[in-house]
């Protein structure tokens, strides 16, 4: 029988942790200097009251020792616990200075958990400094949750074949680390190093402070939420330091598997870094990505120099393929070719284990590998092919878990963006925003969610639809999509 009491216990718990963490833009608020942002701090004191009593009186109602949490509590926490976050941490700017609707709220604070980067919030330039700041925080959360989720929650749920890696993530540490609680604080370290030092590198090269803070946050965790309507463009202006350049190391650092880094730690196995096949394809697929879109742009602008069509094509193409969704130039102005070339790179994502967002490079390994062994058996029919993902040999449920991935992903991105079409939206608006959502990568192509757009012109039935296909792609689909079927709630 399915057990609810330790679900309603830690989401209790997660969400008064919430509401807590509301303290910090409270504070930023009152500080401020502009008397209008210093009245935002209401927003975010009723807010932590809400989560906090909330969340705080679950937990009390289901307090006690949790022996054991089964596969069906699993996929029922991992849902109910980041739904729970998302509409408490929407209440803040719906009762803030940003004057959002709820469902403006709702589909804010979904792509700022979701490390998805889509926003409703116009003139970020004079926005509250508290609600810039809860928007970062936001994303920052989300993306220390997915890697504590790739390595802890998602290989037990064996979901989209994430199952290879259960044991190569406790192999890694299992003599070093006596319980998955103190694994997860380890990488949580980890994370909180790499955001403090793309904060001094932005800052040391000339960034303000306050900027340099946000952007930290929401470039490690691949999300791309800004503090300028202009996004990182706006702090590249003619003889700064190359502020691109910096944020592109950090946003591959953020798409890389976490538990590498903790290895090296751990066991000084830095080898790892250089011999991980998912790490070598991932930025195998970076290199030549970025060599086609630099020609692209060469062949456009005859009288743009190397390096600077370097830097273009380098940090759009990250940005995208990470899922981060920072914003330089307006890409939709580089052709036809650029607009479906971006199209399609937004759904590959990178490494499992790491922020970053779409259906995850080792995904692409594994069906690559099947494709291989199939084409070596219509060749040799009596032939013995065995495929292989970093040296271990790939067992059929993964095949299958993959492949049905695979099958789903697209199903139903083509399902959001036939009901988008549905609510009066253009082809290209329909397709990329559906396509961006479920991604995870934020903006998507055409004048009014492309770079240079906003989500708010949309209406709420999309932005709401739009919100559900974040969660299913930040959660790797088969996490939600299980507690809808009839059977997970039989027996």
């Amino acid at each position: 029988m399915l057990a609810l009491r330790p679900v309603l216990l830690v989401t209790g718990v997660l969400v008064a942790a919430l509401g807590l963490t509301m303290l910090i833009p409270m504070c930023v608020d009152l500080l401020s200097a502009d008397e209008t942002h210093r009245a935002d701090w209401a927003a975010f004191a009723i807010g932590a009251i809400i989560a906090v009593f909330a969340g705080g009186g679950a937990a009390a109602a289901t307090w006690g020792p949790i022996d054991h949490i089964s596969v069906r509590e699993g996929f029922l926490l991992t849902a109910t616990s980041w739904l729970s976050l998302v509409l408490f941490g929407a209440v803040p700017f719906a009762l803030g200075g940003l004057n959002l609707s709820y469902v403006d709220a709702f589909f804010e604070a979904m792509s700022g958990l979701t490390t998805t980067g889509s926003t409703v919030v116009t003139d970020l330039d004079h926005a509250p400094p508290g609600a810039l700041l809860w928007r970062s925080m936001l994303q920052w959360f989300g993306g220390v949750g997915i890697i504590i989720m790739a390595f802890a929650v998602l290989p037990a749920l064996k979901v989209g074949g994430m199952q290879i890696f259960k044991s190569e993530a406790w192999d890694t540490s299992e003599k070093y680390i006596a319980s998955a609680t103190q694994y997860s604080l380890m990488l949580t370290q980890i994370y909180i190093f790499f955001t403090a030092l793309c904060f001094i590198f932005l800052w040391a090269f000339g960034m303000p402070a306050w900027d340099a803070i946000n952007h930290a946050m929401t470039t490690v965790a691949t999300g791309g939420f800004s503090t300028r309507d202009a996004s990182l463009g706006a702090f590249l202006t003619v003889g700064r330091a190359p502020l691109d350049l910096i944020v592109t190391v950090f946003m591959i650092i953020g798409s890389l598997p976490f538990g590498i880094f903790l290895a090296g730690l751990l066991r000084g196995a830095w080898t790892r870094l250089f011999s991980d096949s998912q790490i070598r394809f991932f930025l195998s697929v970076v290199a030549g990505l970025t060599l086609i879109m630099m020609f692209r742009i060469l062949t456009i602008f005859e009288d743009m120099e190397v390096f600077t069509a370097f830097r273009l094509a380098v940090f759009n193409v990250v940005s995208v393929l990470t899922g981060t969704g920072y914003a330089t130039t307006d890409y939709n102005a580089w052709g036809p070719f650029a607009v479906g070339f971006f199209f399609c790179i937004m759904f590959i994502g990178g490494c499992a284990g790491s922020t970053s967002c779409g259906m995850k490079i080792f995904r692409f390994q594994v069906a690559l590998a099947a494709l291989r062994v199939y084409s070596r058996r219509l060749a040799h029919p009596n032939g013995v092919f065995v495929a292989r993902y970093n040296g271990r040999p790939l067992t059929d449920d993964v095949f299958v878990s993959v492949l049905s991935f695979f099958f789903v992903y697209f199903a139903t991105f083509a399902t959001i963006a036939v009901l988008l079409s549905g609510l009066g939206l253009d082809t290209l608006t329909a397709l990329s925003a559906a396509g961006s959502a479920i991604a995870n990568v934020g903006p998507g192509l055409g004048d009014i969610v492309g770079p240079a757009g906003n989500y708010a012109p949309l209406p709420d039935a999309a932005k709401l639809i739009l919100a559900a296909g974040m969660l299913l792609g930040r959660l790797e689909l088969f996490t939600i999509l299980v507690i809808l079927t009839p059977a997970f709630w039989r027996g």
